[in-house]
């Protein structure tokens, strides 16, 4: 079945790929020998080898290894058959190790482990009565992937100072030699380097085999890092006066003891991020497409509030613009109302004027004007004030729509942090379990280091879209595919912020460089009869006597054309023309309504 959703793919195939690593580090067959001598015949006892042992070969067993042989106190004839059975075991292994705790002894450049019955009355007896160090590594030399021997063998040998030496030149020297594997893979770990002396320890375990405890049985940890903390524990631990010491190499892979843990699959990784993209566009059309992938869960019921908000903020905006419409309608019909009004009087009292034209009577026409004129002037400022409150009240939804979608981004982005922390935590309690495969009186292990996979381009495409709508710079729809549109967005943007971004590619660079702009960066644009106002087009409204161009202007409103007179019947008395406005016979004339009115 196809993968609709690209990311819920790649979440698929990451899952299966660690699940594929995982089940192939848990097919290695891993073998261990794990061999002490504390209780020895002719020499003084060690106190700490056989508790070393016991507890290195339950570290082993508790890792999951597939055989571990744990021997003790053997003498010469059972520590040879001991390795020579182990032998058999590791050679069809891929990992084998071989512990050893006791005394060594390193004669004329070749290391010797010393059984529990070695006398070692001369040198000459050396060869007899001990296990020599090559016999180890050819024991684990059929081991396909690691040959591992590690050796707390150096503390002061008690033999030395009683063996009588048959030949001259046979050198005897202080703790182990140095011993390079000629076998490809192989590692010997010392506790203490070559020539140098190891402590027994006066607690429980001898230092060396302290760090170990504490160490070989992280997770995932390569083998080196793993002996690389073990020489720094044992150098703190000993303050510097002993240093384990590791000879040998691996390749460029990694190599661990104990498999990695693979991470918990978080069921909600898609839903989140895809949440992450609807919260960054903000808009009513981006929680829609979520919510029809992800229709149930705790971000659909975040996305199900985010929704209920936008909703509200737009009934909220719908309410202001039908206010502000019948605002203006009134005010409109008010102008009408008070204009018809205004040229019905001024007909009646032109009338009047024209049959009256006493001194009284021109007194009561310019008292009536100026009535009239006065009122209307009053209804006017009222229909304008009215437009005023209208047009706050529509920048007061604006501001509340503006408010209503930041508070939806800021909640949705509380969400994102507070489902982070909830991950956080079970991470933390995860590596608390995972801790408890350690001693208790060991610090934990660093917990290994997390691969952070890299971003998809449609994933930074989508992102940088929805940024550049956010700062002005429009891309058309954020779908992720990087068309002429965006490109067009991001150059406008490169031309307004001073930047010099490749607009044929969304790269991670501009997005940091968008998503930094807090506000708007490309201009608005508004279509002809409109304007800008905030951060929004709206439309220009004019006053009562001006009216909107072809430019978008607004200009006085001009005045209508004259009358024609009435034709006069043969009943009435036709109208005398009026009088020049300073005629010579005294005149008076009088302009009102557009007419022009003469005594």
């Amino acid at each position: 079945m196809a993968c609709l959703p690209h990311l819920a793919c790649r979440l698929a195939l990451s899952i299966v790929l660690v699940l594929v690593a995982a089940t192939s580090a848990l097919a290695d067959k891993r073998v261990a020998l794990v061999l002490s001598v504390s209780n020895y015949r002719n020499v003084a006892r060690l106190a700490n080898p056989d508790n070393d042992a016991a507890a290195i070969s339950d570290v082993f067993k508790r890792i999951g290894f597939d055989s571990v042989v744990l021997r003790q106190d053997l003498g010469v004839s059972e520590m040879r058959r001991a390795v020579r059975d182990f032998a058999a075991v590791a050679a069809d292994s891929d990992m084998a190790v071989v512990y050893y705790a006791g005394h060594g002894i390193e004669v004329n450049g070749v290391n010797f482990l010393i059984p529990a019955d070695a006398r070692l009355q001369s040198d000459f007896d050396v060869e007899d009565e001990t296990v020599p160090l090559d016999r180890i590594l050819q024991a684990i030399s059929p081991a396909k992937r690691l040959r591992l021997v590690i050796l707390d063998a150096c503390r002061d040998n008690p033999f030395a100072e009683r063996m009588t030496r048959g030949v001259a030149t046979r050198s005897m020297g202080r703790g182990l030699a140095k011993m390079e594997p000629a076998t490809a893979d192989t590692l010997i770990a010392f506790a203490a380097k070559a020539g140098a002396v190891a402590a027994d320890g006066d607690g429980a375990h001898s230092p060396f085999a302290t760090a170990l405890l504490n160490h070989l049985a992280t997770p995932g940890l390569d083998l080196r890092l793993t002996l690389g903390r073990v020489r720094d524990e044992v150098l703190k631990s000993t303050a510097r006066r002993q240093e384990p010491f590791v000879y040998g190499s691996l390749g460029g892979d990694t190599v661990a003891l104990v498999p990695p843990v693979a991470p918990p699959v978080d069921p909600n990784a898609e839903s989140r991020r895809d949440y992450e993209l609807a919260a960054q566009t903000g808009t009513k059309q981006a929680w829609l497409s979520f919510l029809a992938v992800h229709p149930s869960g705790i971000y659909a019921n975040f996305a199900h509030a985010a929704l209920d908000k936008l909703d509200a903020a737009e009934k909220a905006s719908e309410k202001a613009d039908l206010l502000k419409r019948q605002a203006e309608e009134q005010a409109r019909q008010k102008s009408e109302d008070v204009r018809k009004q205004s040229e019905e009087h001024a007909a009646r009292q032109a009338e009047q004027a024209r049959l009256q034209m006493s001194e009284q009577a021109r007194r009561d026409l310019e008292q009536d004007r100026q009535r009239i004129a006065d009122q209307a002037k009053r209804e006017l400022d009222d229909a304008r004030r009215q437009v005023a409150e209208a047009r706050r009240q529509v920048e007061e939804a604006a501001v509340q729509v503006e408010q209503a979608k930041k508070q939806a981004a800021l909640d949705a982005q509380q969400q994102i942090e507070a489902a982070r922390r909830e991950q956080e935590q079970r991470e933390r309690e995860r590596q608390a379990a995972l801790a408890a495969l350690t001693p208790p009186a060991a610090p934990a292990p660093a917990p290994a280091p997390v691969v952070v996979p890299a971003m998809d381009p449609a994933d930074i495409a989508r992102l940088l879209q929805a940024h550049l709508k956010r700062v002005g710079c429009d891309p058309g729809s954020a779908d992720g595919a990087w068309t002429t549109p965006s490109q067009k967005a991001l150059d406008n943007f490169n031309r307004n912020a001073g930047t010099k971004f490749d607009v044929k590619v969304a790269s991670l660079d501009a997005l940091d460089a968008v998503r930094a702009k807090p506000d708007r960066v490309c201009p608005l644009v508004c279509a002809k009869g409109q304007k800008v106002e905030g951060d929004r087009c709206v439309q220009i409204v004019c006053d009562g006597n001006e009216v909107l161009d072809a430019q978008g202007v607004c200009r006085r409103r001009p005045d209508p054309p004259p009358q024609k007179p009435k034709a006069v019947s043969r009943h009435e008395p036709a109208p005398r023309a009026p009088a020049a406005p300073a005629g010579s016979d005294g005149g008076r004339c009088h302009s009102f309504g557009g007419k022009l009115y003469c005594q």
